[in-house]
């Protein structure tokens, strides 16, 4: 019997499909991984906008988190939208008590719409208590100027504001290169290996969940046994092949789709 590596979304539900927990799923299963979840938050959303967002409450995200864990091998675990700093904090103990190694953490603040997603509060918490257990964080431009307290412009910016970051206890971090004008170029540093994962930038500026499926992606290599670097690179290509491929399902923005494209 042929076995597949388990991995685990903790995230929040999008009610579009195109990117939260249903996003992470599709990659999970495009990439031959099998894929488990913790849904942090219902969203009431589209390809359009946020309309509406309720968070679940901690003591039932511990339990889908301790129903997961009772059961799986789980190899490799990303998280996405955590809505607030109560959810946080339930899932950095619980993925601290259970020794975790390959997370991924997406620092999801704002849809792409612009609805919140992350409360202040809970952005605070996420750094102090989720970002030491994590192998990679993935944050956007905004998210890295935000989390860093810096603008960035230039290319010696993103070492510089990767260099903050990695103060927070990540073992590495991307700034993703969707917001940068030119080439849609990702910066990854771990402190020793500064690399630039160039890409030529899709006609569609705004794809809906591309930040999801990129995380997701790199998790699901991680839990084949990739290296981190190798893991980012081989999801460089994948997102990059599907961002030149998106579609419009709705009448908001363009997403992808890991099932149908890859």
């Amino acid at each position: 019997m042929k076995k597949f590596p388990t991995c685990l979304t903790v995230a929040g539900s999008d009610s579009g499909g195109g990117a939260g927990v249903q996003a992470d799923l599709k990659t999970f299963a495009a990439l031959k991984v099998f894929g488990t979840s913790v849904v942090t938050a219902v969203t009431a959303q589209n390809t359009r906008e946020v309309l509406d967002s309720c968070p679940l409450y901690p003591e039932e995200v511990e339990s889908q988190l301790e129903a997961i864990f009772d059961d799986f091998n789980v190899k490799a675990i990303k998280t996405g939208m955590l809505a607030d700093g109560d959810i946080v904090s339930v899932v950095a103990r619980k993925l601290k008590a259970e020794r975790v190694k390959n997370l991924v953490v997406d620092p999801v603040l704002v849809a792409k719409s612009g609805a919140r997603l992350l409360t202040a509060e809970g952005a605070e918490v996420l750094v102090k208590k989720l970002f030491p257990l994590a192998a990679l964080i993935t944050p956007n431009l905004p998210e890295a100027e935000a989390l860093s307290g810096m603008k960035i412009r230039a290319d010696e910016d993103y070492r510089k504001a990767a260099e903050k970051l990695l103060g927070f206890g990540p073992r590495a971090v991307v700034i993703k290169g969707g917001h940068r004008k030119g080439d849609a170029n990702d910066f990854f540093f771990d402190g020793k290996k500064a690399v630039w994962l160039k890409a030529r930038r899709a006609k569609m500026k705004a794809v809906h969940g591309s930040g999801c499926i990129f995380s997701a992606a790199i998790c699901a290599n991680l839990a084949k046994g990739k290296p981190l670097l190798a893991s980012v690179r081989t999801a460089k290509g994948f997102m990059n092949r599907l961002l030149h491929s998106p579609f419009k399902p709705g009448r908001g923005h363009w997403v992808t789709d890991p099932m149908l494209r890859s």
